[in-house]
């Protein structure tokens, strides 16, 4: 049983509300992390999505790691692996952590013959680290002039929208 110090969350909560999203946090660098598979809502039928990523952000704005996805769709496979260019951490609350992820493909497979999409390219994702379930999007190729741009936005719709729920595996994030 967890006993709940409701003023301290109280204090903590206000404290992380009033700092903004950094690329690296006070102590040294900030750090997302994960690996497993999320089920992509909305298709028909919900695509299982096998994912993995490792980014860091330093203090001096620069990110380093890589990340890959992989899914099947329509009778197609689709694969994209890629750099990290850009990352940027948020704690909203104690029990929920976000991180913008950007970077530039580094290789694309897929059986779908006009699949578009190239080495070279940028991607982006983002991700919620939380105790109600940890959550990502698919990757994302355009509505953003670049990796940069989307991370440095931080765009996260109400609701958790356009997020999906991790069913195997698990995401941290580490401000």
């Amino acid at each position: 049983m967890r006993i709940r110090r409701l003023p301290a969350l109280l204090v903590l909560a206000v404290m992380l509300a009033a700092s903004p999203a950094s690329a690296a946090g006070a102590n040294g660098p900030s750090r997302a992390t994960g690996g497993g598979s999320f089920l992509f809502l909305g298709a028909t039928p919900n695509i299982p999505m096998q994912f993995s990523f490792s980014a860091v952000a330093r203090a001096d704005g620069s990110a380093s790691g890589s990340f890959h996805h992989f899914y099947v769709s329509d009778g197609f496979t689709y694969e994209f692996w890629g750099t990290v260019t850009c990352v940027t951490v948020a704690t909203v609350d104690a029990e929920n952590r976000r991180a913008w992820v950007g970077g530039v493909l580094t290789k694309v497979s897929s059986t779908d013959p006009e699949v578009g999409l190239f080495a070279g390219d940028e991607a982006w994702f983002r991700v919620l680290d939380s105790t109600a379930g940890d959550r990502s999007t698919a990757m994302g190729f355009v509505g953003f002039e670049s990796s940069a741009e989307y991370c440095e936005i931080q765009i996260w719709p109400d609701d958790n929208a356009r997020t999906h729920p991790v069913t195997e595996g698990q995401i941290k994030v580490a401000v």
